[in-house]
């Protein structure tokens, strides 16, 4: 057997961190259904007065079982154990772009970017083709997105993104800080941004933006794209073609922020949006695809989700490390994670 430590990323976020050792086992277990030799006895050690989440092997990591795992949320490090000495390993995260594209922005109800990054790992490894995101830029949508965590996420990993928000200030928001942040960091990209009409309706606004990570990709015409509407929810489907999207991930409302006009009031229960936009969502993803979603369990409980899902014709992952997501954010804040499939 082979025994390996994972050190956690250290999170400024204390109420995040004291739940990271818990998530990271049951994202790690969520992992080990694509690597070569599946993780055993997954769980934590102090070591040096320091926490460690441990897991062994049949069989040593392979190149590929540890380009995947440098992708955990919370991986700060990994070792090999031998005997009372741990030899690090070389990872090799899929990121693209500095961090700070991620921890920059700080505003009230921002989403914690480890748990952002979680919640879209478990749900591209949940697709019919799980690892697929480490070679080809798949199409993610955020279509409840804020001030743009996932779309940046999806960026950090050389993909394509889609968000929708209703909110004209949160739109507003990430056309400041994206357009700035790339033209610091002399990202090559072109930035469009103007009203977003249907059948002659205007539907909000919308930002457009083409960017590559090195200038020969860009003369190439190897470019990434990051599309964000400042428009309903209910409308992802007119604004965004049937089966185009690879993953569909959102954090659900907690009260009103990110809700829904239908059609003259703001829906503040995420069980009433999600019941009417999940169908919605499932039309643009491809058969195979996943939608993963994060949500208040004060608010509305795992089993009238999981309807909602299998209602639209999704097939919900559940038991084993699904059930070990669930995790305190605030006094008012019990969150979890859900993730069904689109069959393929």
């Amino acid at each position: 057997m082979f025994d390996y430590g994972i050190l956690l990323y250290p999170g400024a976020n204390r109420v995040y961190a004291d739940a990271s050792a818990g998530l990271l086992r049951a994202e790690l277990t969520v992992f080990g259904e694509a690597l070569r030799t599946p993780p055993a006895e997954i769980g934590e050690r102090r070591i040096g007065g320091v926490t460690y989440v441990t897991f062994t092997t049949a069989e040593p990591l392979s190149e590929e079982d540890l380009r995947l795992l440098s992708n955990l949320s919370s991986l700060y490090a990994l070792f090999e154990f031998s005997g009372d000495l741990l030899r690090p390993l070389e990872i090799a995260p899929l990121d693209k772009l500095d961090s700070d594209l991620l921890t920059i922005q700080k505003y009230p109800g921002k989403t914690n970017e480890l748990f952002t990054k979680l919640l879209l790992n478990v749900t591209l490894l949940s697709r019919s083709r799980p690892t697929e995101f480490l070679d080809r830029p798949l199409h993610v949508v955020d279509p409840l997105c804020g001030r743009g965590t996932t779309l940046n996420q999806a960026m950090m990993y050389g993909l394509d993104a889609t968000g929708l928000d209703v909110d004209k200030r949160d739109f507003e928001a990430y056309e400041r800080f994206i357009k700035t942040w790339l033209r610091q960091k002399r990202v090559k990209h072109n930035a469009d941004s103007g009203p977003l009409r249907r059948h002659k309706h205007r539907l909000g606004q919308r930002l457009e933006i083409s960017y590559a990570l090195d200038k020969e990709r860009w003369k190439a015409g190897d470019a990434r794209h990051v599309t964000f509407f400042n428009a309903d929810t209910l409308t992802t489907d007119e604004l965004l073609k049937a089966g185009s999207a690879d993953v569909v991930v959102a954090d659900a409302p907690y009260g009103v922020q990110h809700g829904s006009h239908q059609p003259d009031e703001l829906a503040r229960s995420p069980r009433d949006l999600l019941a009417a936009a999940v169908p919605v969502w499932a039309r643009v993803l491809k058969p195979g695809g996943a939608l993963g979603l994060s949500w208040n369990t004060h608010v509305a409980k795992r089993d009238e989700i999981a309807g909602i899902l299998g209602r639209a014709g999704l097939e919900v992952r559940s038991s084993g490390p699904w059930e070990g997501f669930e995790h305190r954010v605030d006094q008012a804040i019990l969150r979890d994670l859900i993730v069904a499939r689109k069959p393929a």
